[in-house]
């Protein structure tokens, strides 16, 4: 080239944050309402006054670029600003998990080096106590047990002016800091950027179908790697935000009857939980609402009840690592002209990756792309521009995540023919035993699909004889009178005998803020069900 030109500069080059989404929507829509809850409303104008008014509050702690601002609350307003307010200070948001005890949650304030911590007056008393112990400030928003640490944000003024992506220089700096939920052991800080956080907003507008008319359910804790996103994607395409405190059925279906509710997202645990209460009467089918669910493969028996109630089902798959979702299943049209037995099967499955996700391979031992036979087991690998930077003072684990030059999911799943993936179970939820592979999703959907199960989860038992066994724990409907003999019956019937379960539990089954199953309480409860001898107990 003769007469090079710089193809860089200060005209061609922002840096990517989701920031930018709050500040165009008060350019171009500011009185279109924003927020919702317990009956009140907030303009885009508005909220961008409480995300100023938790700037100026930031400032006056002297929170600036680098600093980690934990938060405990539940999907209220002040928790939303908190995913545009930290950032813009060049700080890091750390979102607390809201079951944590006072225990796990100073180990993530230490673990994270946060220097002030926020909270609803719910979660007080726990953050109150870690923070203490810990040695940082604590604000607690209004009503606060304190009035000196109250903190009142929501009659603040509209802001019809802002900038709030101003101070982002450096796309890759991070914006939060996620904690894994812990299931599998100690619980892991994942650092996400502001790039990554862009792309993936953009991904989840498109895959999701938001826009101006979207008005969205916060089912989804906010905590769950920052709401899957979905904290600046429903702002970026100018739609309302509904606040919801906590996960109760009849409420659930009173705010979709009341706003005329378009899009929500959870896990399944969710809505098996709609789908067993009584308010469920109040849901309008005719009435369309798009449901994303993760966090657990749903099964064929679900997916048939969701469409019952007029819930358009997407899959979605992803993880902390990854900014929550990067791959999605949808039918196309000629799909959804199948019998809804196979329209379920094909939902069940995790799909191909959603438009700004990253790369999605299936691999075996060797790194090798395992082929499109719909048979052959292999791991989940991810790379691209929506993965974690690492994680947070643990250069080992990241280095071991990372691999090879891929993100390492440890989940086993198998490429179809038509490039979609399905997952088959987890490395460390592979059931082995006498040298035959079993996968526990494939137990836990033929449990599902007993008319008396609300939920099951399949683990691991040890045996002496066969190395390992299935044993199934089961929460049955009320009143149902399900017991070991009918259960192990219907099993027989639907599976190959070595992986029918041995031992049946019926307990209440232990879940995290976010509806997923520990499994990690579950095979410690089923250790102690095994016998030295390999008889197991009945």
């Amino acid at each position: 080239m003769s007469n090079p030109v710089s193809l860089q500069n200060v005209a061609n080059m922002r840096a990517l944050t989701p920031l930018d989404f709050l500040d165009r929507a008060v350019e171009a829509f500011p009185a279109r309402t924003a927020v919702v809850w317990q009956g009140n409303r907030w303009s885009y104008a508005e909220f961008a006054g409480i995300v100023t008014a938790m700037i100026e509050m930031l400032q006056e702690n002297n929170i600036g670029s680098g600093d980690v601002v934990a938060i405990m609350s539940g999907n209220r307003p002040e928790m939303l600003a908190a995913h545009y307010a930290i950032p813009a200070v060049g700080a890091i948001l750390n979102a607390l998990n809201t079951r944590l005890d006072p225990a796990a949650t100073e180990y993530i304030l230490s673990h994270s080096g946060a220097k002030l911590v926020l909270a609803d007056p719910a979660r007080a008393s726990v953050t109150g106590e870690a923070a203490t112990k810990v040695g940082v400030p604590h604000f607690v928003f209004s009503p606060g047990d304190t009035p000196k640490e109250s903190l009142s944000l929501l009659e603040a003024s509209p802001v019809t002016k802002c900038s709030f992506a101003a101070g982002i220089k450096d796309e890759f700096q991070p914006i939060a800091l996620n904690y894994t939920s812990g299931t599998t052991g100690k619980p892991k800080g994942v650092l996400l950027n502001h790039r990554g956080a862009y792309l993936n907003t953009l991904g989840n507008i498109i895959s999701l179908g938001f826009d101006a008319q979207t008005v969205y359910l916060w089912t989804l804790p906010m905590f769950h790697v920052n709401g899957w996103g979905h904290t600046w994607a429903v702002t970026a395409a100018g739609g309302v935000h509904v606040c919801l405190d906590k996960v109760i059925p009849a409420d659930i279906f009173q705010l979709i009857e009341t706003y005329g509710v378009t899009h929500m997202a959870c896990a399944p645990v969710v809505l098996y939980m709609l789908l067993n209460d009584p308010a469920r009467k109040l849901r309008d089918p005719s009435r369309p609402l798009r449901v994303a669910s993760g966090g657990a493969a749903p099964t064929s028996t679900l997916i048939t009840d969701m469409e019952a109630l007029g819930f358009e089902f997407i899959h979605l798959y992803g993880l902390t690592e990854s900014f929550g979702p990067t791959t999605m299943q949808q039918l196309n049209p000629q799909e959804m002209l199948e019998p809804a037995e196979q329209r379920a099967r094909l939902l069940s499955r995790q799909g191909v990756r959603h438009i700004t996700a990253n790369i999605v391979k299936v691999v075996d031992n060797d790194g090798q792309q395992v082929p499109a036979d719909g048979a052959t087991l292999g791991e989940i690998v991810l790379c691209g521009n929506t993965i974690m930077s690492g994680y947070h003072q643990d250069p080992q684990a990241t280095q071991q995540a990372f691999k090879g030059g891929v993100f390492h999911t440890g989940d086993l799943a198998v490429l179809h023919p038509d490039g979609r993936i399905e997952i088959r179970d987890r490395t460390k939820d592979l059931i082995i035993s006498g040298g035959e592979n079993i996968s526990s999703l494939e137990v836990e959907d033929a449990l599902h699909s007993h008319p008396d199960v609300s939920m099951a989860a399949v683990v691991a038992v040890p045996d002496e004889k066969w190395g390992e066994i299935p044993c199934a724990f089961i929460e049955a409907h009320p009143n149902s009178g399900l017991d070991e003999e009918v259960l192990l019956e219907f099993c027989r019937e639907r599976l190959a005998r070595f992986k029918v379960p041995r031992i049946f539990v019926f307990a209440e089954l232990p879940k995290t803020a976010t509806g997923k199953i520990q499994k990690l309480a579950l095979r410690e409860s089923a250790k102690k069900l095994a016998s030295p001898h390999g008889e197991t107990q009945p």
